[in-house]
């Protein structure tokens, strides 16, 4: 097989996990993000992404039969739905919601810049610990490493890591920014009461 032959294959078959995968998640995400919450929507999107990582890996040498590539290409288009469901949408909503106004637009930067920064540390730290453990069957130019059924056990335990935190963030579903941020009380509790300040 050619180079180029390899590059028509390997992109139809992203071209048909973004078909399947990605742009679904994303419109269901915007059905249901008022509806059910941007903390609910994040669980369901990490849990469904802990389980299919380890439907990958556990029998990972089932899927790498030649009969089995349908069906881990579906696998890895639901494991990127789910994706899409939940974290990948609301790392966009989520930060512009929670932070206070004074603050919001520098608080969203650095999670934004955090947000892409793991997606460069993912995709290259996966590319190294993907390699073979054989030396002899790793890529050229890389170590051996972990392997691929021992990088999706990883990538399932950040999964789980990640569904953790979301207990950590506030749900702002149905609240208003200032009430989500606080700033309903501060100005409250800045307000002169003009009964007492007579009296001061």
């Amino acid at each position: 097989m050619g180079a180029l032959d390899e590059l028509f294959n390997f992109t139809r078959a992203q071209t048909l996990v973004a078909l399947c995968g990605l742009i679904p998640g994303y419109w269901v995400t915007v059905i249901l993000i008022d509806i059910i919450g941007r903390v609910t929507i994040q669980l369901i999107g990490f849990f469904f992404m802990t389980v299919f990582m380890l439907a990958l890996a556990i029998p990972y040498h089932h899927w790498i039969q030649k009969h089995n590539s349908t069906g881990f290409v579906v696998m890895y288009a639901l494991t990127f739905f789910f994706a899409n469901v939940g974290p990948n949408s609301t790392t966009f909503i989520v930060p512009e919601e929670i932070f206070p106004a004074r603050f919001r637009s520098t608080c969203h930067g650095i999670s934004a810049a955090a947000g892409k920064a793991g997606a460069i540390i993912g995709a290259f730290g996966f590319l190294y610990a993907a390699q073979d453990q054989d030396k002899s069957k790793a890529d050229p130019g890389y170590p051996a490493s972990i392997g691929i059924k021992n990088t999706l056990f990883l990538l399932a335990a950040v999964n789980v890591l990640g569904l953790l935190f979301t207990f950590l963030v506030p749900e702002p579903n149905g609240r208003s920014l200032e009430e989500i941020s606080g700033e309903i009380e501060e100005c409250e509790s800045n307000k002169s009461n003009p009964i007492t300040d007579q009296f001061n």
